[in-house]
């Protein structure tokens, strides 16, 4: 299952590999994969993780956290 995450703020990869770090220090995160060009990122997780948890590291980060859409089955 994955979770879709708009952040707003990411200039370059060094500021996706922050929020790559910042994401992956979540529980039940098992990948993160930010993509400043895209202003997203993307976490696959166990089980969803609550939409407060991730706005909280995104913003520890030094970012803004838009919307998050969760992802489930095959293709998800």
């Amino acid at each position: 299952m994955k979770q879709i995450i708009t952040v707003t703020g990411m200039h370059c990869a060094h500021c996706a590999a922050a929020v790559e770090q910042s994401l992956c220090a979540l529980p039940d995160v098992k990948k993160a994969k930010a993509d400043h060009e895209q202003n997203r990122a993307v976490i696959t997780v166990e089980k969803e993780v609550p939409a407060d948890a991730i706005r909280k590291a995104v913003e520890d980060a030094g970012f803004e956290c838009g919307a998050i859409t969760l992802k489930k089955g095959l293709l998800g």
